[in-house]
């Protein structure tokens, strides 16, 4: 195995956008990344994202595994994989995963859908 390309610790961290920064755009990541200050915009990784106290994040997402640690989210929420909200978070928005967990104390505004995110479509094709 390529030391380089190791798997990553279970807590280890890539990125940080931390307390009192401001971002606005196209986040892209590799890793595990971590939200404590501001983000506008679109959010898209391989990994987890862990948006934590004290954030705001005004995005569209589309992770693996999102953990919301106590910041607030506006946007929709799509985790390939899971979603976690622990209080005391604010989420407004829709949330599309096959799993999802909401503490009690979250403040959660929207709507949940649990399933497979790329499941195809159970239609099937109209005659010819």
């Amino acid at each position: 195995m390529d030391p380089q390309r190791a798997p990553l610790p279970a807590t280890e961290i890539t990125a940080l956008l931390g307390k009192g920064t401001h971002f606005e755009g196209k986040l892209h990541f590799d890793g595990r990344v971590r939200i404590d200050g501001e983000l506008r915009g679109e959010i898209r990784g391989d990994d987890t994202l862990v948006i934590g106290e004290g954030a705001e994040v005004h995005a569209e997402i589309d992770v693996p595994i999102v953990i919301v640690r106590g910041g607030v989210v506006e946007g929709n929420i799509r985790a390939r994989t899971s979603i976690e909200v622990h209080a005391p978070s604010r989420v407004v928005g829709i949330l599309h995963s096959p799993s999802i967990h909401i503490e009690r104390g979250v403040a959660f505004q929207g709507s949940c859908r649990m399933d497979p995110l790329d499941e195809p479509d159970a239609t099937p094709p109209p005659r010819a």
